[in-house]
């Protein structure tokens, strides 16, 4: 099945010069929700995890529904590296999903230039957290929905509406655990950056991705 196809991304214009070859990219989303296994399976190198094991003291805390088989949880960030191409060069940093580490976002997020924010259809609120972080604080991201075996299929625009975004943020359908999907989810994320900046007004294209004021 082909998912960087199957999106509703723009192509991105000439390459604007300002951009660096060395981009840091966020893989967020909710718990369970496949951000370890995607960058994972898109790594150029091994991957670091910094999973633990889930125990009963965690339950109330971290539940389960939707996710039964989920055997161990990122306490603190994923990291894997990937070269997309002769020009970009990813470095992807994969958020903690519960709530109780959601403080590491803030010094995940410094300096990233975008994010794919991963949803679960079978827990899709679960997205929403790291959706409002990225609006926020106006960071580019894309959605992509991570098609797990007997989950829902939904097409871009009804997750879209469900999850109130705006038109200019794409939507794209993704397996995690493929390579070549992740790749995909990944290409789309960097041509819209590329749109977003060229389209920007002259001087407001911020390669470090801090949000002014």
């Amino acid at each position: 099945m082909a998912y960087a196809d199957d999106c509703d991304t723009r192509l991105a214009p000439a390459l604007p010069a300002t951009l660096p070859a060395t981009l840091k990219i966020l893989i967020a989303g909710g718990f369970g929700a496949g951000k370890t296994t995607f960058v994972g399976a898109v790594s150029e190198i091994e991957p670091l995890c910094t999973e633990e094991l889930l125990s009963g003291v965690s339950e109330d805390t971290d539940p389960t529904e939707g996710v039964a088989a989920k055997t161990s949880t990122t306490v603190a960030l994923d990291f894997g590296r990937l070269t997309l191409d002769e020009r970009h060069v990813l470095y992807l940093f994969g958020t903690p999903g519960q709530q109780r580490f959601w403080f590491l976002w803030e010094e995940l997020c410094a300096g990233a230039l975008g994010a794919v924010v991963i949803a679960d259809t079978r827990r899709l609120a679960e997205c929403f957290p790291a959706v409002d972080f990225f609006e926020r604080r106006g960071i580019g991201f894309i959605v992509a929905v991570n098609e797990f075996d007997g989950g829902h299929r939904y097409t871009p625009d009804e997750v879209r509406e469900a999850v109130g975004l705006g038109s200019d943020v794409p939507v794209v359908r993704c397996d995690a655990r493929l390579t070549s999907s992740g790749t995909g989810a990944l290409a789309a994320l960097v041509q819209h950056l590329l749109f977003t900046a060229a389209t920007r007004p002259p001087g407001s294209w911020n390669p470090e991705g801090e949000n002014p004021g």
